[in-house]
């Protein structure tokens, strides 16, 4: 197993290398890729009447990844705060006439597809048109949420050949026990409480009827708001939308036929319909490009709010946006300075915290729980808007924030701990591989993992989690001026989505980034119409690196051979981490939350 683990990690190491080599090279393409942007964006002037493009065939980030290579594989998808901020500039600009989307495929999550669904809904009120394409709802997969977010457009054009997919939600995990079994490797895992069930799928070899109902509740909630709202949009009863849902699939023309679309057609159908209804004045403009043509804010006399981005799984020491990769990591090195710093600063009037995260490791959960502690004993109010998710360690991060919004499919709650270790020694007696060596010290040897623990280690374990419970639950207690049994009812490691977390006053308010910078000027005193800076900590990078990172985004010529290389790279790097996560103890998932998959 080790052996297998030191190749794969100098196998990664050569690819690292290789790596260097083209990024040294890739930032010397940047600077005339970079240069040549320029002459585009001067080169195309808005048109009169300009129908934004919007195309999220790579998907929907939080926040744009650090590492060049992620940028390149991911295709330089849209971060979910640019695209608001951009929606809301387009709706008052009378040169802006539409909107046209093209979905059907790339990854976002359910609460993402809310914020941006509430975002165009804005914008159509206006009095702009919005259009949908997709070749096919769910091509190979489900299309709920990209219909989701269809559905509120004005029409929705759909491939004749294309399928609509409204199957409902799914969550599927492998339970390992006896598999585990077999082969002689023992999870030893400990969890606070009945529905902590970050590691269930290593100690049962089925799911948990508490954590069963609990995610049962959890899909019901998703399906419940989409039902709803898809039949708002679509001028159809609930009842109807629902049985549809449990029909499933759809050809093209029995999804016209139902309602469920507008129009068949392909890619140049749809534009010349669009076109000629807008007029001989109207070109299509991509809006990521709209973006930029954009005046750059004026931040004098305006309330200065800190924006801090913390996404991924919460680790000690630094932040790494590495989605490709698979090290989107939530450092409290990086976080914890950064709530440090908006403190110091004495423009900052409050702090914005955007929390995407399932938790990790609980002592790096406290360091940063200490900063926004402290952000609010200095009189700065922190408000927490929730991304997808913000469970377990990323619920504790928010717990002491003055107000607490999320979106109604965020996933959130999960009160609990869990802890422990994976031993291999049933394996090495199979394989007749003997370990041997020296300790100092009795319980030197306790997180091994080529022994299960002894009474004592398993002692100290529970003890542990004892701690880390009451401290977790008495900080939620204290944050949301609940009562210990108010939390505990809540708590036991109980997931919410954000509709139901409101019902149990685990957060205040349900919405997105519009409705806590709102939140940000009530606690001021100041009027919700008063535009405010946002400023970001820690502080945007230096223009040679976002050269680098613009190079890498899939945007330039070489974007093919560069995303081969990184999609390599994020198989080697699973592999890698599949086989640690074996090999060693679970201690960094204290705080963790079961993994939540959305169905796109």
């Amino acid at each position: 197993m080790r052996l297998i683990l030191f190749l794969l990690k100098c196998l990664v190491g050569v690819f690292a290398t290789l790596g260097l080599i083209v990024v040294l090279v890739g930032v010397l393409v940047g600077v005339l890729a970079n240069k040549a942007d320029r002459l585009r964006a001067d080169a195309e002037p808005l048109p009169e009447q300009a129908i934004l493009t919007l195309d999220l065939s790579h998907g929907l980030v939080e926040s744009q990844p650090d590492n060049p290579f992620s940028r390149a594989a991911l295709g330089h998808p849209p971060d979910m705060l640019s695209l608001l901020v951009t929606l809301e500039a387009a709706s008052e600009d009378e040169n802006v006439a539409g909107l046209f989307l093209h979905l059907g495929r790339g990854g976002f999550g359910m609460a993402q597809a809310q914020e941006l669904r509430a975002a165009i809904v804005d914008f159509a009120a206006s009095g702009k048109k919005v259009t949908v394409f997709a070749e096919s709802f769910g091509e190979g997969g489900s299309g709920m949420l990209h219909y989701y977010l269809a559905s509120i457009a004005d029409e929705i054009w759909l491939q004749p050949s294309g399928n609509l997919e409204i199957r409902g939600f799914a969550l599927e995990t492998p339970f390992l026990k006896e598999a585990l079994d077999g082969i002689g490797i023992e999870a030893q895992i400990a969890q606070r409480k009945e529905f902590k069930g970050a590691m269930s799928s290593l100690t049962e070899d089925k799911m948990p009827e508490p954590q069963r109902q609990n995610l049962q509740r959890l899909m019901d909630s998703w399906l419940e708001g989409w039902t709803t709202d898809v039949a708002a949009d679509r001028n159809m009863d609930v009842l109807e939308i629902r049985a549809l849902v449990d029909q499933g699939t759809f050809g093209a023309g029995e999804a016209k036929e139902l309602g469920l679309i507008d129009h068949l057609g392909y890619w140049d159908q749809v534009s010349d319909s669009i076109l000629e209804a807008a007029g001989e004045d109207a070109d299509f403009y991509d809006l990521q490009l709209y973006r930029q043509t954009l005046p750059a804010n004026d931040n004098d006399d305006k309330t200065v709010f800190a924006l801090i981005r913390a996404q991924g799984t919460i680790l000690l020491g630094d932040s790494d946006n590495d989605p490709v990769f698979s090290d989107v990591a939530l450092g409290s090195d990086t976080i914890a300075g950064a709530i440090s710093d908006a403190i110091d600063d004495e423009e900052v009037e409050a702090i914005i915290l955007r929390i995407d995260s399932p938790g990790g490791s609980y002592v790096a959960s406290d360091v940063i729980w200490r900063e926004v502690t402290r952000a609010e004993e200095a009189g700065i109010p922190v408000i927490i808007s929730m991304g997808n998710i913000a469970a377990s360690g990323g619920y504790f991060l928010a717990a002491p924030a003055r107000r607490i919004v999320a979106l109604p499919g965020t996933v959130t709650g999960s009160i609990g701990v869990v802890g422990g270790k994976v031993a291999f020694e049933g394996l090495w007696e199979k394989l007749d591989i003997e370990w041997d060596g020296v300790s100092a010290g009795r319980n030197a040897t306790t997180w091994s993992a080529n022994r299960p623990f002894n009474e004592e280690g398993w002692a100290q374990l529970e003890k542990s989690l004892d701690e880390s419970y009451a401290d977790f639950t008495n900080k939620v207690a204290t944050g949301r001026t609940l009562s210990a049994e108010a939390v505990e009812a809540v708590a036991k490691g109980q997931v919410w989505s954000g509709k139901d977390a409101l019902a149990h006053g685990l957060v205040d308010r349900l919405g997105g980034y519009e409705v806590a910078i709102d939140y940000g000027k009530e606690e001021l005193g100041i009027e919700l119409s008063e535009e405010i800076a946002l400023k970001s900590f820690p502080a945007p990078r230096d223009s040679w690196r976002a050269i680098a990172e613009d190079l890498l985004s899939g945007n330039f010529a070489s974007g093919g051979l560069l995303q081969s290389f990184a999609r390599g790279m994020q198989a080697l790097n699973r592999a890698e981490k599949g086989m640690a996560m074996l090999s060693g103890d679970t201690r960094p998932l204290r705080l963790k939350a079961p993994e939540i998959v959305n169905p796109q």
